[in-house]
């Protein structure tokens, strides 16, 4: 039996978890067990932004206004700076094998990180509840044309929360098994429907009217600021779990290419099929679903297909928000293994998705998150890659009396910042790019005051050393206490 084997029996006993599932929650993964590439996490990442939720919100630009062209611009601009501070946080998975929120105690504190792990693990329900009633929604649309009938939408979305929390919580094998085949069939689905919505019988579908449709808005700078900031929001508050779907590779390189390009990739195809969708119909449905249920003629093989694609994009996606959830779980209770946090979180997700408004909310919600995720994105990567030099001394993460323990636990600073951040962000206009305007200054700002703390104060001055040293004995890490302050 190899050491990572001894590892995994270890943490199914002392979480009592079912053995056939992931059992690295808040551990470190074993080097024998990181050999994920660039590809797996291509299609990872693919299958996270190609999804219900993003596709509908694509549509929904051309209803607010934009022609496909800057439907798609702002997409792709939403990639760009949503992921700035992600491909940052992203490296600590691949260097040393631990989830994003773990990584957390280094700058806001062992026992202050608990605020971020609090705040993932709500973003996370949030989001298994948007995708959730989204994927809802493009099913009821199939369905009625399948049936002639009404379905109950609730029963759908509880039907379909069920089976994302079952796989959820077989860990990161399922994930990557599911990537792969889903990965293929969305592609082979988006062009199929693509073609579809293209040669569909009516003059406003055809490609040259769809291209040339200008949209129904003015001040479109203004408009696509607006969205790009909303857009980019939900990857400002992803990036604390950036890690978690790269602790398996070992390469920087896998992770960049894997990620960004994915990332980009994955919007334009959102971008292209749910606002070509909308503006086929000149911007007068705010649901792609429902003009691509409408120029299917009523094919049942057609129908099946976006059955298919809509039960994979929501699989795909809420899959990977309960996984994070979880792992935000595992980080807040020591005693509570990864397999029954991402359970637990899944309950929660179901409830909260039979709550109404959840879509006609979102830029609401994002506006909320951004205010927080933003001034944290700025100070974390302003301390781990500018202070740390993205360099951790791991051992002492999971040690409560650690480099790492500043004031009993606590970065006052850092949270301080936070805190002032999230009111620079709720006062700069949206449509300003407020998020990279928050992140950037209270980046700058909480340097300047950790210049003047670290010659101040000894626990300062040690939480800022760069320090690498990786969990090389992994039964050492196994037996690791939690920090203090956290539940037991």
């Amino acid at each position: 039996m190899t050491d990572s084997q001894h590892v995994e029996d270890a943490l199914a006993k002392r979480y009592r978890q079912p053995k056939r599932v992931e059992q690295f929650g808040a551990e470190a993964v074993p080097d024998e067990l990181r050999t994920v590439r660039w590809w797996d996490i291509f299609a990872m990442v693919l299958n996270f932004v190609v999804n219900p939720g993003t596709i509908v919100i694509s549509g929904a630009l051309i209803a607010a206004g934009m022609s496909l062209w800057e439907a798609t611009l702002t997409g792709f601009l939403s990639i760009v700076v949503g992921f700035s501070a992600y491909l940052v946080a992203a490296t600590v998975g691949v260097d040393y094998g631990i989830p994003g929120l773990v990584s957390m105690r280094a700058v806001f504190g062992t026992r202050g990180a608990a605020v971020t792990s609090v705040l993932r693990a709500v973003s996370s329900v949030y989001w298994f509840a948007f995708q959730t009633v989204a994927g809802g929604i493009g099913i009821a649309a199939v369905l009625r044309s399948l049936l002639d009938r009404e379905i109950s939408q609730s029963l759908i979305i509880v039907c379909f929360a069920v089976f994302q929390i079952v796989v959820a919580t077989v860990g990161y094998g399922s994930l990557k098994a599911l990537s792969r085949v889903a990965f293929v069939l969305k592609i082979a689905f988006s062009v199929v429907i693509v073609i579809m919505l293209m040669t569909y019988p009516k003059e406003s579908f055809h490609p040259d009217a769809v291209f040339s449709f200008a949209g129904t808005g003015h001040g479109k700078v203004a408009l696509i600021a607006l969205w790009t900031t909303s857009m980019a929001a939900a990857w400002f508050s992803n990036f604390t779990d950036a890690a978690d779907f790269c602790r398996y590779s070992r390469t920087r390189v896998d992770m960049w290419i894997g990620t960004f390009l994915a990332a980009v990739v994955g919007q334009l195809i959102c971008s292209f099929l749910g606002g070509y969708a909308v503006a086929a119909v000149g911007g007068d449905s705010e649901n792609a679903f429902d003009v691509i249920v409408t120029a299917t003629q009523g094919a049942v093989w057609l129908l099946l297909l976006i059955l298919v694609y809509i039960v994979l994009d929501n699989w795909t996606i809420n899959v990977q928000n309960l996984y994070t959830a979880g792992l935000a779980i595992t980080t807040l209770f020591s005693r509570i293994g990864r397999f029954w946090g991402t359970l637990a979180v899944g309950v929660v997700g179901l409830g909260a998705s039979l709550a109404p408004g959840l879509v006609d909310n979102y830029t609401s919600y994002m506006e909320h998150l951004a205010d927080l995720f933003a001034p944290m994105a700025g100070v974390f990567v302003a301390h781990y890659a500018i202070l740390l030099k993205t360099r951790l001394d791991v051992p002492a993460l999971f040690r409560a009396d650690s480099r790492y323990a500043y004031w009993r636990g606590f970065n006052w600073v850092a949270l301080f910042w936070v805190v002032a951040g999230y009111f620079i962000n709720t006062t700069v206009p949206t449509q300003y790019l407020n998020i990279v305007v928050t992140a950037v200054t209270v980046g700058a700002l909480y340097l300047a005051s950790m210049a003047v703390a670290r010659r101040r104060w000894q626990v300062v001055a040690a939480g800022c050393e760069p320090v690498h040293r990786r969990v090389e004995e992994h039964v050492k890490a196994v037996a690791e206490p939690e920090p203090a302050g956290q539940e037991s």
